[in-house]
């Protein structure tokens, strides 16, 4: 039996006015694009519009910041997370909104799986080993990836009480919601070469920043916050 359910997908935006067309062109029919604008200076927002995307403004920069705002203005059922930068194809996200409305997983993760050159950088990828390592360590899942791209409830989302507002975010959704005894699923995606530079990974420097934004959000104790578990039905 086909559930049927309400679907916002949020899309963190800081200048990727040429990313935009394909990205919204790939948003399945009857879902809401949520383009959070973090402070573009290349008319990403204008494009976003005239595209028919809905244009959520957050001034506090940080990827972090600009997906919980995305959450906030949420109305869904089911709010999926994705890149805005053509890297990922959220066409692919049917599939993890499937899996949560019908109520066989909590939180539906895309590993990402490179393809072409320059895709994924040597050191995005090893910073995101080592994460993957400590995220084992501090919680037993046994996750490849954290990558952005992502789907659960809203409702349960918003329970998980979500403090990060810079590069930890993605993971401290993970870490709180393992915590909580959430079914975690990790699903394959391919993993494309991105519109322009990225603004976190697209150097060592912006790689290992990352790094520690997340170990501080790896150092959380369990328990500090309260959300049920196995909140999706």
């Amino acid at each position: 039996m086909t559930v049927t359910v309400s679907v916002d997908v949020v899309l963190p935006c800081l200048n990727e006015a040429r990313a935009l067309p394909w990205v919204l062109s790939r948003i399945p029919a009857g879902w809401r694009a949520l383009v959070v604008d973090n402070g573009s200076t290349d008319g990403s927002a204008d494009v976003a519009r005239a595209l028919g995307a809905t244009v959520v403004s957050e001034s506090r920069r940080g990827f972090g910041a600009a997906c919980h705002a995305g959450l906030l203005a949420s109305e869904a059922d089911v709010v999926c997370f994705c890149d805005c930068d053509a890297s990922l194809d959220p066409g692919l996200l049917t599939g993890f909104v499937s899996a949560v409305a019908a109520g066989e997983s909590d939180l539906v993760l895309g590993r990402r799986r490179p393809r072409g050159r320059g895709s994924w950088p040597a050191h995005a990828r090893a910073g995101n080993l080592v994460l993957a390592r400590l995220l084992r360590r501090r919680t037993g899942l046994k996750l490849r990836d954290l990558g952005p791209m992502r789907a659960a409830r809203r409702t349960e989302l918003l329970g998980l009480e979500l403090t990060d507002r810079r590069s930890g975010y993605p993971l401290q959704m993970v870490v709180r919601a393992a915590d909580a005894g959430w079914r975690i699923r990790e699903v394959d995606v391919p993993y494309l070469p991105r519109t322009g530079k990225s603004k976190v990974t697209g150097t060592w420097r912006g790689t290992w920043q990352a790094v520690r934004d997340m170990s501080r959000v790896l150092a959380e104790r369990a328990g500090t916050h309260h959300t049920p578990a196995g909140g999706v039905r």
